[in-house]
């Protein structure tokens, strides 16, 4: 089992890189941040940065810690742009992108700022152009596109990403018939939030593989992950991933999120032994 480290929202710049150097130095996996423009429940007005300008910098603070967004808000950017700028991230982390996508589902976000949200569906089928045409950028010497949500034309992407053939896709969601669907066609790594516990992990991981065997794809190509919280003592964690590890989990991914960010970090760095030999 691997295990990653994410840092979710109304964090000051110090505590991201405070929780970059532990992630690093502690050997955790993969190290997270979020993608949102706004802060998440009641208060929307907190402070939070954006998430690849962020992920540029993890890439040079960092050595050897994989990094990623969990997930990208497909929405918020074009398929274009995005591509452009993971493949930036890349290169500066020299090959440590983990590349998390979903189909977006902040309203609010999308107002403000004038975004088409639309309805759940139609922000699944743009996911799913979004994953077509991204990786023909990084694979393709030119793309073009047309689809019922993005055109391209004759359209170039250099350089390709250092990892090739591209970053791994994490795609992250819990829809069954769509989520799970897009999943089983284009990603890596499926990630599910943790909310309904390790016996619905293991029902939709069987829905995954559902997809998969409709698809064509062997199921074992794609790695299973969850997130969970660290919202009450560190330790409490411990028997809960052993529950998801028997459900079949590959990656764990501990959400900080606690006020107290660069402490429960170091909690969480120092539990991180006893995590590995879980599995």
């Amino acid at each position: 089992m691997r295990y990653g480290l994410k840092l979710s929202q109304r964090a000051t710049i110090d505590e991201y890189r405070a929780v970059w150097r532990i992630a690093d130095e502690a050997g955790f996996d993969h190290c997270w941040n979020m993608d949102h423009f706004a802060t998440l429940g009641d208060d929307v007005t907190g402070d939070i940065f954006d998430a690849w300008t962020l992920l540029a910098a993890m890439a040079e603070t960092t050595t050897r810690t994989r990094i990623g967004c969990m997930v990208t808000g497909n929405t918020y950017r074009h398929p274009g742009v995005l591509a452009k700028i993971a493949t930036t991230v890349d290169h500066l982390s020299g090959g440590r992108l983990e590349f998390g996508i979903g189909g977006a589902w902040a309203e609010y976000e999308h107002t403000m700022f004038d975004l088409e949200f639309g309805t759940a569906g139609q922000r699944l089928d743009r996911l799913d152009e979004a994953c077509r045409i991204i990786r023909s950028l990084w694979t393709s010497p030119r793309t073009t596109f047309a689809g019922q949500h993005y055109r391209i034309e004759d359209a170039v992407a250099e350089p390709k990403p250092l990892q090739q053939p591209y970053p791994p896709i994490w795609i992250g969601g819990n829809g069954r018939k769509r989520t799970l669907r897009i999943a089983a066609q284009y990603a890596d790594v499926w990630n599910a939030l943790g909310g309904g516990g390790p016996e619905e992990f293991a029902e939709l991981s069987g829905v995954l593989d559902g997809h998969c065997a409709d698809v064509g794809r062997d199921p074992a190509e794609i790695r299973r992950t969850v997130q969970l919280p660290l919202d009450g003592a560190v330790d409490d964690v411990v028997p809960v991933v052993e529950q998801y590890a028997r459900a079949g989990v590959d990656d764990v991914i501990l959400i900080v999120r606690a006020k107290a960010i660069e402490e429960q970090a170091e909690q969480a760095a120092a539990l991180l032994p006893r995590l590995r030999e879980i599995g």
